[in-house]
């Protein structure tokens, strides 16, 4: 069976943060009928695709899933169970942000199925915490950690954002020293991007907020690094640090280029080579799934060169290029046509080439979008 995932877009927030650029509605009465279409486009695909699928990881994003009831969540990891082959262990992960759950709560979330919790805690600082607009303070985040513990969850994660407006390397320091106090396993640790569209990227082209420059930027990346690595989370993609065993199967599964079907508003699918993605309208996304049972916006059939353009740019990004694995996929002539400019990265300590394999160092993750445009 070929390996999937399935992401399952919850649109549904509290109000926006003035940073994000996700599709999300503050929360409304449109939930049973959301609910509804969900189930329905799930029967849908499973129809056209289940038979030769196993199901190695469920990822319920947001918006902030956390909002709605466990029972509605139960039902969609029932049905997708009944509907797909699920491999013997699923990782099945719920975005969460403090100030939306308790320990109750969560320990309902675990007994309909969840076994990973997303905390978007972003930051422990409180001056942040107001800078972002976010609804919860540094206690309420520790808080929230630690009823997840209670409330039976082993396979913990936490969100932060580095890089922030007027945030000093020892202010960064200080979050990532109470990150690695809390008993979780994975930290995804993220740089302040500014998304078209989004009250942050309005302030900055406003002059209101200045943004610090990338090579500060580049600076809090390298401490984050090597902090974590210190403390036991491993990197094992640009953004991401786990203890050891406690790699996001779901964000691996994009690494790796696997297939993945996306479910909900905004979701996006990737099958057998082709990229779908649903209208970003949640009264869109009903209407079309009440009357064709999908809610497909577009499409595009990826070309050879598209496919290796991504897997280079995923493998890159996390485990490394496997150059036999490339070769069988690919041939060598894209390889043999840089293999000068690998030979230099290596000489400049931005790639390692050993055993087979290419991977970037910490110091060539801090330039990673830069190296990506050299190459592809």
């Amino acid at each position: 069976m070929k390996p999937t995932a399935i992401y399952i877009h919850i649109p549904f927030c509290d109000h926006k943060c003035i940073y994000c650029d996700f599709y999300s509605i503050i929360t409304s009465d449109n939930i049973e009928s959301f609910l509804t279409s969900l189930k329905r486009e799930i029967n849908y695909y499973s129809q056209l695709h289940s038979k030769e699928r196993g199901v190695i990881s469920v990822f319920f994003g947001g918006g902030t899933p956390s909002l709605m009831s466990p029972d509605y969540i139960k039902e969609i990891i029932e049905l997708t169970k009944e509907k797909f082959s699920f491999a013997s262990e699923v990782e099945i992960t719920l975005e969460t942000n403090p100030g939306t759950v308790d320990k109750n709560k969560l320990s309902d979330f675990r007994k309909a199925g969840i076994n990973r919790i997303s905390i978007g805690i972003q930051s422990f600082d409180e001056d942040d915490l107001k800078f972002l607009t976010r609804i919860h303070d540094k206690q309420t985040a520790i808080n929230t950690v630690y009823s997840a513990v209670e409330a039976g969850f082993e396979n913990i994660s936490i969100d932060l954002i580095f890089n922030l407006p007027g945030q000093t390397k020892e202010k960064w320091k200080l979050n990532l020293e109470q990150a690695i106090s809390l008993p979780i396993k994975h930290i995804s640790a993220y740089s302040l991007i500014l998304e078209r569209g989004t009250i942050l990227n309005k302030l900055v082209l406003d002059g209101k907020v200045q943004i610090q420059d990338e090579d500060y930027d580049a600076e809090l990346y390298e401490i984050t690094i090597d902090y974590l690595n210190e403390h036991g989370f491993i990197q094992y993609e640009v953004s991401n640090f786990a203890k050891p065993g406690y790699e996001c199967i779901h964000n691996k599964a994009y690494w790796e280029y696997k297939d993945y079907f996306g479910f909900g508003p905004s979701a996006h699918s990737f099958i057998n080579g082709k990229r779908w993605w649903n209208y970003s309208s949640l009264k869109r996304y009903i209407s079309e799934v009440n009357e064709k049972q999908n809610a497909m916006m577009n499409f595009e059939e990826l070309t050879k060169e598209q496919m290796r353009n991504e897997y280079i740019m995923l493998a890159l990004r996390s485990k490394g290029l496997n150059l036999a694995e490339y070769i069988n996929s690919f041939g060598a002539e894209w390889l043999d046509k840089h293999s000068r400019d690998f030979e230099i990265m290596k000489n400049e300590g931005l790639v390692e080439i050993e055993h087979n394999l290419i991977k970037l160092t910490p110091k060539g993750y801090a330039i990673c979008d830069e190296i990506l445009s050299k190459i592809l």
